[in-house]
């Protein structure tokens, strides 16, 4: 529940994706992957029985407009989202990106929220993994795009940073803006900034952010990264793990 109730600012309405998605993670860490398999070849059956009730043509992605988290409406950035594919593919031969694109597409509709869209690109992922596991890391790489912009926004740096591509040049910078906000909210020991977050900052390696799988990345998200007290995330996964280790270190464990 509480991983519903975090995706609900403003008073938004639960989605049955996102039931669904829990239903499926709860299978998984509970070891029960007959039914989970079982539950996600249900779900494709469910979204096919769907689309062929479906007469209309899917819309052109560029004229879907999206609705901004301000009230205002843009068009749909597809630039951006081919941009996002690429780097979620790159190094998986197996995997087809312009498929989960088409399907992501077929998933909007004008007026769409932004938050939407992002949230479509993960699921269309996600329904490709039965056929190939390497959709896992798409869809971990897809969803890492969705813990990046909460944080970054949350802490005033997302201007200039799509990709992960982008962020790996600000990476240092993002770590030491996220450790003086976690203590200044009282959310880590204040001892952890006196380190040389600098310099532990260009230890940092932000492309093994990719290498994770979508259950792992979403495991850490719903349970270890920490948050704000609205409930908004800004612990990125190599930020995670440096301050699990000062901690350790602090400690001296």
């Amino acid at each position: 529940m509480g991983a519903l109730t975090r995706r609900l600012p403003g008073g938004s309405t639960v989605h049955i994706e996102d039931i669904q998605d829990q239903v499926e993670l709860a299978l998984m860490r509970a070891g029960e992957h007959k039914v989970a398999r079982a539950y996600v070849l249900y779900r494709e059956q469910r979204t096919r029985e769907r689309a062929e009730k479906t007469p209309a043509a899917p819309k052109k992605a560029h004229r879907i407009s999206i609705s901004c988290a301000d009230g205002s409406t843009r068009p749909l950035d597809v630039a951006r989202l081919q941009r996002l594919m690429a780097e979620a593919c790159r190094g998986l031969e197996a995997v087809d990106g312009q498929a989960v694109l088409d399907d992501t597409y077929r998933n909007l509709f004008d007026g769409v929220k932004e938050a939407d869209v992002s949230q479509a690109l993960v699921m269309s992922a996600r329904a490709l993994i039965e056929q190939d596991p390497a959709y896992g890391l798409v869809a971990a790489r897809l969803l890492l795009d969705i813990l990046r912009r909460e944080a970054l926004e949350f802490l005033g740096m997302a201007m200039g940073v799509e990709t992960q591509a982008d962020l790996a040049e600000r990476y240092g910078d993002y770590f030491t803006a996220y450790i003086k906000r976690a203590t200044d909210l009282e959310l880590l020991d204040r001892r952890l900034a006196q380190y040389d977050l600098e310099c532990l900052g260009t230890a940092l390696e932000p492309e093994r952010d990719l290498a994770f799988t979508y259950l792992g990345l979403q495991t850490l998200y719903d349970r270890y990264f920490i948050h704000s007290t609205h409930g908004v995330h800004f612990e990125l996964p190599q930020a995670f793990f440096m301050r699990v280790a000062m901690g350790l270190a602090m400690n001296g464990a």
